[in-house]
């Protein structure tokens, strides 16, 4: 049974988006009712479409009773997370024959990586390639061949985008397919230390350098619990992976096996067979609670306040900040993953993974055991784990018991009583605060207000040594609109150091902080932005902020009559308009909606 607190969040989301919901549902069922779309192409239409393909083939798809199934994919080979997914494409085309269908790779998303682009300006790009991704994959689902699609993501942006292609063609099944994480490298708190080591000047970049490269060594997501995983371990507590998929590492026998079983699920589930699930039946208010739960117990990246906001949008669902901060006030922590701990991904998943996470939630009654998901099994079928047996992926019941406390505990021992995030109010707007990787002792500040408008400001002020007192950092100017909402974390190095000599210091912005948000407290999505004149922008140097992340508050101590009457600052940011494909969008800035409706340009 269903805690009164989860369902009391759930059926007021059912209320609130009850019109939109009803009206998506209703252009689903339209969509779905002209049938396989094939059977509609005039005839020199569907042979543009299987020209390519084999003669069987060719016969197949002329008759319009064989599932053909989209493979969508953000394959390259630049990014560990996606290089493995260029053997992926051959796997599914296979099993889907042997499964008596077809496969053809509809079409590619970009897909870039923050921890490249980190610091630079190419990350002002970053959070609007995930409405370029759902443009992209939207494109490569147009064609009207498909009875069924597979999306092969991982990274930041590119699952929520993916997410939000796959609504807007609701009345097709959508299956995501991982393709895991590298196996552990050099710890990532010895990563980090290495990092404070530099930006003290204490350690060369050589050593930088080598202890990155040690840390990012192979094929696969980093294993650090950032916003990459945090989409994996969303997608299968929200039902569109196969059980215990999110977490294998790639190029292995069981990660093969998983990625075959996943394609062929997709075209058992498709309305020319008798298990017909479109994804707009899987993504309903119940997975979208579902993963905001899984979300608060695991510590995940703040990204996905963002991310979560805009993938049910597409859907017709009205999430809002506030959905999010009750739940996190039921939902206990259960895992203890870098940078929430030492931890890595891999260690989550020897200690009991995904399985043993959903069955500990499920007995709690922290999460709705009806939702449909794409295994044709509600959700309880999800704390299992797969494994081989004789070459042929079984699964079988997760641990009941944690294998490692110190990584993951059950709710009934939980590492605390509520979820890591919070969201705060005060007369400086609303933001968003991650504290599980930040101790007691730092969550509330009263210090004055350093005033920065760039990041490279604030890295001039810390070499030039005036850092020497307690401070809040009000690094503004960095929202949707104004340079498309980069996140700040060459910040954290410099600001752990100051922490560690002492001083109490926290971190006030309209840009992001994400999945790698840690030690060091970030009022992050402050909203209104700068731009829009938001209180974030009448705000000077020594002015007193006071933060705390217990409470929920986050205020300047002056009178409204105050602030209100100091002029909004302004900052040329023509510097930002141009140069690394920045002038491309500009449409995408002047038409971003704020966090809270998701940072996007969808509405």
């Amino acid at each position: 049974m269903v805690q009164a607190a989860i369902a009391d969040v759930t059926a007021r989301i059912r209320r609130r988006s009850q019109p939109s919901r009803e009206a998506y549902l209703a252009r689903i069922e339209a969509m779905r009712n002209t049938g396989p779309r094939r059977g509609a192409l005039g005839c020199a239409n569907l042979a543009h479409g299987f020209a390519a393909c084999a003669a069987h083939e060719k016969a197949d798809l002329r008759t319009g009773t064989v599932a053909n199934l989209a493979i969508v994919t953000a394959y390259n080979d630049m990014l560990s997370a996606h290089q493995p997914y260029e053997r992926f494409p051959a796997i599914i085309k296979t099993a889907a024959r042997e499964a008596g269908g077809i496969a053809q790779v509809a079409g590619g998303v970009p897909a870039m990586c923050d921890g490249i682009t980190q610091g630079r300006s190419g990350m002002e790009l970053s959070l609007f390639s995930r409405d370029v991704i759902a443009m992209s994959a939207a494109i490569a689902l147009s064609h009207d061949m498909f009875d069924a699609a597979v999306f092969l993501g991982i990274c930041d942006k590119i699952v929520p985008g993916l997410v939000i292609a796959a609504q807007a063609f609701g009345h097709l099944p959508a299956v995501f397919i991982p393709a895991g994480p590298m196996p552990s490298g050099l710890p990532n708190q010895e990563k980090a230390k290495i990092r404070q080591l530099h930006t003290e000047g204490k350690a060369s970049r050589e050593d930088l350098l080598d202890a990155e490269a040690a840390a990012y060594h192979s094929p696969g997501t980093c294993t650090f619990y950032g916003t990459a995983n945090s989409n994996q371990m969303l997608m299968e507590v929200m039902g569109l992976h196969l059980p215990g998929s999110a977490f294998v590492n790639p190029n292995t026998p069981l990660r093969d096996a998983l990625t075959a079983a996943a394609a062929q699920r997709a075209l058992a589930i498709t309305a020319l067979g008798n298990e017909y699930t479109p994804v707009a039946s899987v993504l309903d208010e119940r997975a979208f609670v579902n993963g905001i739960v899984a979300l608060h117990a695991t510590g995940g990246s703040t990204n996905h306040v963002i991310h979560l906001i805009a993938m049910a949008r597409a859907g017709g669902i009205v999430l809002m900040l506030d959905d999010f901060a009750d739940l996190s006030k039921a939902v206990p922590s259960l895992t203890r993953i870098y940078p929430n701990g030492t931890a890595d991904v891999n260690h989550f998943t020897a200690a009991g993974g995904t399985g043993f996470l959903i069955g500990s939630l499920l007995q709690a009654g922290l999460l709705h055991p009806d939702a449909k998901t794409i295994a044709g099994h509600d959700l309880e079928f999800y704390a299992q784990e797969p494994y081989l047996d004789d070459g042929k992926l079984s699964f079988r019941p997760s641990p009941s018991l944690s294998l490692d406390e110190s990584v993951l505990r059950g709710a009934a021992n939980p590492f605390s009583s509520d979820g890591g995030l919070r969201v705060l109010d005060g007369n400086l707007g609303r933001a968003v605060i991650k504290i599980s990787a930040v101790t007691p002792e730092h969550r509330k500040i009263r210090a004055p207000a350093r005033i920065f408008h760039a990041q490279e400001e604030l890295e001039a002020a810390y070499r030039a040594g005036e850092f020497n007192s307690d401070f809040v950092a009000v690094v503004r100017f960095q929202g949707p609109k104004a340079i498309g909402m980069p996140e700040l974390h060459k910040l954290t190095p410099v600001l752990g150091s100051v922490m560690a000599r002492g001083h109490k210091v926290a971190l006030v912005t309209d840009g992001r902080m994400s999945g790698a948000s840690g030690k060091v407290p970030a009022a992050i999505h402050v909203t209104p932005e700068a731009i829009d004149g938001g209180p974030i922008a009448r705000l000077r140097n020594g002015d007193i902020i006071a933060l705390d992340a217990e409470a929920g508050t986050l205020t300047v101590e002056l009178s409204l009559e105050t602030l209100h009457s100091r002029p909004p600052a302004e900052y040329d940011l023509e510097a930002y308009s141009h140069g690394y494909g920045r002038e491309l969008f500009q449409m995408f800035r002047e038409n971003a909606s704020g966090p809270e409706l998701g940072a996007s340009v969808f509405g």
